[in-house]
C-alpha cells in the first residue's frame, strides 16, 4: 500500500512537472493592446474592458470588469488619463497587486509613446483637456517599435519561463512593422499636406505622421458636444482651406453630416481602433485605403 501510495505521488509530481505553464491572464482597456499583445504572447488569455464602438473615456465599472482585473496577471491601459473616470476604481476593488501602477505587470502606452500636446497647466474651462498629452497613442505609428521592445520585456519579466519565445515574437512583430512603415508612407504620400475637420483629436498622431493637419475641430471644445452655434462658425471656413471631414466610428455621425450638407467638402469615417480579430497592420491598412479612396483615388492607382 505504501508502495503504491508511493508510485502515485510520484506519476502526480510528474505530471505537474512536465505539464506546461499556465497561459497568462492579461485585462487591457481598448482593442488595440489586445491586438498588440496577442502577437506577442499568442497563448494569453486577453480580456478587453471596451469594444471598437465604445469611447473609452466613458466606461461603467461594473463587477464583471472588476472580476476580470482581479484575474490578470497584467494589465496594459492607453494611460494619460484616458480611463481616468473608470481605471482607478477597478485597480482599487479589483485588490490585485499585480495591476496596480508602479509595478512591471501595469503598462501604459502613454509613458513609452512620444506625447503630443502636453500641456502645464489645465482646467476644466479648456474642457476635456489631458495635462500628459493626447491619449490616443494607437496612432503612434513609429513608437508601436519600441512599444513592442517594452511588451516583450515585460512579458518576460512577468513569465520568465517564456522569455525567449515572447522576445522572438517581439522581434517578428517589429521586422514586420518596419517593412509596413515603408509600405504606409510611400502610399501615403499623396495625403500629405491634406486639411481636415475632425471629430476630437482622436486622430492627433495619424495626422501627425501622415503630414496632415486639422484645421478644426466640430467640438467647440475637447470633451463638449458639437453645438448647432460652433458648427455655424464651422460654415463660414474657406471651402480652400480643408479638403474633407472626419469622425470616428464610435461618434455621433449628425455634425459630420451637417456640415457636409453646409459645404459639401466630404465625410470620412474611420475606425477608433482594431475590430475583432483584426491586427493592427490590418487596421492602418483599412485607415489608409478609406482615406485615399477619398481623397487621393486617382493617384492611388
Amino acid at each position: 500500500m505504501r508502495f503504491k501510495k508511493s508510485t502515485l505521488f510520484l506519476t502526480v509530481s510528474a505530471a505537474i512537472l512536465s505539464a506546461p505553464a499556465m497561459a497568462l491572464n492579461i485585462f487591457v482597456c481598448e482593442p488595440e493592446w489586445k491586438a498588440l499583445l496577442a502577437v506577442h504572447a499568442p497563448e494569453a488569455t486577453i480580456y478587453s474592458a471596451t469594444t471598437a464602438l465604445q469611447d473609452p473615456h466613458y466606461v461603467q465599472a461594473r463587477p464583471s470588469l472588476i472580476a476580470k482585473m482581479r484575474q490578470a496577471d497584467m494589465a496594459m491601459c492607453s494611460g494619460a488619463e484616458l480611463e481616468i473616470g473608470w481605471l482607478p476604481m477597478l485597480q482599487a476593488r479589483s485588490s490585485n497587486p499585480a495591476v496596480q501602477n508602479n509595478t512591471q505587470s501595469m503598462l501604459y502606452a502613454s509613458e513609452i509613446v512620444s506625447m503630443l500636446d502636453t500641456h502645464d497647466h489645465v482646467d476644466r474651462s479648456m474642457g476635456d483637456i489631458h495635462a500628459h498629452g493626447n491619449p490616443h497613442v494607437q496612432f503612434a505609428a513609429n513608437d508601436m517599435l519600441q512599444l513592442s521592445r517594452v511588451v516583450a520585456k515585460r512579458l518576460g519579466s512577468i513569465d520568465p519561463d517564456n522569455a525567449l519565445a515572447y522576445q522572438r515574437n517581439g522581434e517578428a512583430f517589429r521586422e514586420n512593422w518596419r517593412h509596413k512603415l515603408v509600405e504606409w508612407e510611400q502610399r501615403a504620400e499623396p495625403l500629405r499636406g491634406m486639411q481636415v475637420v475632425s471629430y476630437h483629436a482622436t486622430y492627433r498622431y495619424l495626422f501627425d505622421w501622415l503630414k496632415m493637419g486639422q484645421v478644426a475641430d466640430l467640438e467647440p471644445k475637447p470633451g463638449i458636444s458639437p453645438t448647432t452655434a460652433h458648427l455655424q462658425s464651422l460654415t463660414k471656413l474657406d471651402p480652400a482651406s480643408f479638403d474633407a471631414i472626419i469622425y470616428s466610428s464610435h461618434q455621433n455621425q449628425r455634425p459630420a453630416n451637417w456640415l457636409h450638407q453646409q459645404t459639401q467638402k466630404p465625410v470620412i469615417q474611420l475606425p477608433l481602433t482594431v475590430s475583432e480579430g483584426q491586427s493592427l497592420d490590418e487596421l492602418y491598412d483599412g485607415i489608409l485605403d478609406d482615406l485615399l479612396d477619398v481623397l487621393a483615388q486617382p493617384a492611388k492607382r
